[in-house]
């Protein structure tokens, strides 16, 4: 006999991101679930999204690791307040451990929050969280072939990262079969290219969210 598990998990996940859906457009908040592997500047993409927003919006900050809480106190240092999920092992975040963070928020006093997803490529891609947008970053150094590896998340995504352009030469990239490659699995997604600890390229991509906060 064979029982389907995943199908129930994701029922029971996406209820509950309804419902959380549902908390932030009342309290006309917008949310973006970043997704990208450990390494490629989650982090320091906050800091600077932080950074070119914080005059305008008042943002919070979930953060999903396995374990630790280094992620959060780097947040907490800037003034914007950053709740820490650990998921004790667990390749992504679920709408429910979500809650629990959402819960010790005060949504009314927020415009935007910024969920830092595990550091995955593969399973956070199945999970909605009652989020807006997926945002998936990609840094140089992993390499220009990561679409044709993980096509999934990047088909998801609505928008691209490519972070750490500076780092460009030193790295065998093709920027232009990156490009060409994203945009055949999804052609709608637009690409920003960054340098998120120089602050190269920041704006292009807070103005496009900027953009999307205010319409919330």
């Amino acid at each position: 006999m064979h029982i389907e598990m995943h199908k129930p998990i994701l029922e029971k996940n996406d209820a509950l991101a309804a419902e959380l859906r549902k908390r932030f457009e009342e309290n006309h908040v917008y949310v973006i679930d970043l997704l990208a592997s450990p390494g490629s500047g989650k982090t320091s993409t906050i800091l600077a999204t932080i950074d070119a927003l914080r005059d305008e919006f008042n943002i919070a900050v979930i953060e999903g690791d396995i374990a630790s809480s280094v992620d959060a106190e780097k947040i907490k240092a800037q003034g914007i307040p950053a709740v820490q999920i650990n998921t004790g092992g667990a390749c992504h975040l679920e709408s429910a451990m979500l809650k629990r963070a959402v819960d010790v928020l005060d949504l009314e006093r927020l415009d935007l929050i910024i969920i830092e997803n595990v550091g995955n490529l593969v399973c956070p891609t199945d999970f909605y969280l009652g989020e807006n947008a997926k945002i998936m970053i990609l840094s140089v150094p992993e390499g220009d072939d990561k679409p044709l590896k993980y096509p999934g998340v990047f088909q998801v995504s609505d928008a691209i990262i490519l972070n750490k352009v500076d780092t460009m030469p030193v790295f065998d990239f093709d920027r232009d079969a990156f490009c060409a490659a994203v945009r055949d699995l999804n052609p709608k997604a637009p690409i920003f290219p960054i340098a998120a600890t120089k602050g190269d390229g920041v704006e292009e991509w807070a103005t496009w969210l900027a953009e999307r906060v205010r319409q919330a």
